[in-house]
């Protein structure tokens, strides 16, 4: 069985290889076996391979934390998944690879008309969105929240999520040429990024209170988040696309008591109960197979493209996946 490695930290180009791995086997009587059909390079897989994440696997490792796949075979005592379902794969655990075996949890049939490029982006990107939207801060319907990066495929998740929870969303982008692009998603406002940035989102929202912000960007980007909320307003830093540390205001921290902390969805899902997994996936998937969940995919490439795939992913112009099987 063939699978996409990191042998050690560094270089994409140098330290990723596709090996021969041993076969999974056949399933226990809890477990599950399922040939994975699409699952996408993340940021998550290239921080990791080049050792600069806050979590490093042991080496040699098989790369990937999400997809979907198709059961083709079941453990005797398996009653939520049958043969010939498709389902979404444990979030988390390596998914570069012809096959996955687990004991199924909070996994649950697909629904037949879901896109299967698009349900293999389900379970990261939009459950972060999710979480970020209902887990942190209690944000009443008709409440507003601001995010940037809003054209990353969290942001856009974040959109729609929002959409579906009746909450209104300052989306901030840092290029004018994305604008359009959120619009034609019914993005209730979208702005670029400035130092001014607070008195134009006032200007929008009628200069109502906004208690949370979501930054994925960081650098001053993080201070024009903070400068727009209001008091004991929080930001919730997920990642730092820039690569810059952020920047704050001592003003609104001490005057405003605005607060800042971190989210990590791997932190989540250590104690998260498989019902309430179950019951945020059946909304998340329900919402891609409406379409109103969706990320643009770039290309999508056989497991021994690796070489090709790793670097148009690390372009950040679309998702791009691979399709195993």
């Amino acid at each position: 069985m063939k699978a996409v490695q990191v042998v050690e930290f560094g270089k994409a180009e140098e330290v990723v290889k596709l090996n021969e791995v041993p076969d999974v086997g056949a399933p226990a009587p809890d477990e599950v076996v399922v040939a994975v059909e699409a699952t996408p390079i993340n940021n998550t897989d290239l921080l990791i391979t080049a050792g600069r994440y806050g979590y490093l696997p042991p080496l040699p490792s098989t790369l990937g934390i999400e997809g979907v796949g198709r059961v083709v075979a079941v453990g005797s005592s398996v009653k939520s998944l049958k043969e010939g379902d498709r389902t979404l794969l444990p979030i988390m655990n390596p998914t570069w690879t012809e096959r996955v075996k687990f004991a199924p949890t909070w996994q649950r049939p697909l629904p037949a008309n879901a896109d299967v490029q698009q349900m293999s982006m389900v379970g990261i990107n939009p459950a972060t969105a999710y979480l970020l939207l209902t887990d942190i801060v209690n944000i009443p319907k008709g409440g507003w929240v601001i995010q940037n990066g809003a054209n990353s495929a969290t942001g856009r998740a974040v959109i729609a999520v929002a959409k579906s929870l009746g909450i209104k969303l300052v989306n901030v982008v840092r290029r004018e040429e994305v604008v359009s692009e959120l619009k034609a998603l019914d993005a209730d406002v979208v702005l670029v990024d400035g130092t001014d940035l607070a008195k134009r989102v006032a200007r929008e929202t009628g200069d109502v209170p906004i208690h949370l912000a979501l930054d994925v960007v960081g650098g001053n980007a993080t201070l024009n988040l903070m400068s727009c909320l209001g008091q004991k307003g929080l930001v919730v830093v997920y990642s730092a696309m820039s690569g810059q540390p952020f920047v704050g205001s001592g003003l609104k921290a001490i005057f405003g008591e605005v607060s800042l902390r971190g989210f990590w969805l791997g932190h989540w899902l250590k104690t998260a109960k498989d019902e309430t997994m179950a019951a945020m996936y059946n909304h998340l998937t329900a919402m891609v197979a409406s379409g109103a969940i969706s990320a643009p995919v770039a290309a999508t490439y056989g497991l021994e493209q690796f070489s090709k795939a790793i670097p148009q992913a690390a372009a950040f112009k679309g998702k791009v996946l691979f399709t195993p099987n």
